[in-house]
């Protein structure tokens, strides 16, 4: 991988961080640690605010396609967008479901999880034997000039 790509994947991960954050995490509920984002808020308009999250959650499907993400975790990412689509329509409970579930934080990780993977399995780049020999062989011959020098 090139440093061109990881630069990519690197700003892919933070765009997605940013938008993660502002759907599911970004505000606070005062005198707890527990928080929710737009996309809940969203949800509380019945069936239409689920269907409008379910949109905004394809931003994440869309950068991990772009970043040629296999389908395994992409099928992961549209399950977990459907649970929380699904889960957001039951009324009342739904809207907590929405809050908790946090879609678009889980598949920023998967993909996140699967970018760092594909950093681990790229193959090692071969021992330069090459370089090794051409070092090698210019280090004997200038000890040769030395040794024929100082005889």
């Amino acid at each position: 991988m090139n440093q061109s790509d990881r630069h990519h994947q690197e700003a892919t991960l933070k765009r997605l961080d940013r938008f993660s954050y502002w759907t599911d995490s970004n505000i606070r509920i005062p005198f707890t640690s527990f928080r929710l984002g737009l996309s809940p808020i969203i949800g509380l308009v019945p069936v239409v605010g689920d269907f409008i999250g379910l949109v905004l959650s394809l931003y994440v499907l869309y950068e991990a396609r772009r970043v040629g993400a296999s389908k395994r975790v992409q099928l992961k990412m549209i399950r977990n967008m459907v649970i929380e689509f699904l889960g957001g329509l039951v009324p009342v409970i739904g809207d907590a479901f929405d809050a908790v579930y946090k879609a678009n934080t889980r598949n920023t990780e998967l993909l996140r999880a699967w970018l760092h993977e594909q950093l681990e399995v790229l193959p090692k780049q071969p021992f330069p034997w090459f370089t090794l020999l051409w070092v090698t062989g210019l280090f004997l011959i200038l000890s040769l000039l030395l040794l024929a020098l100082i005889l």
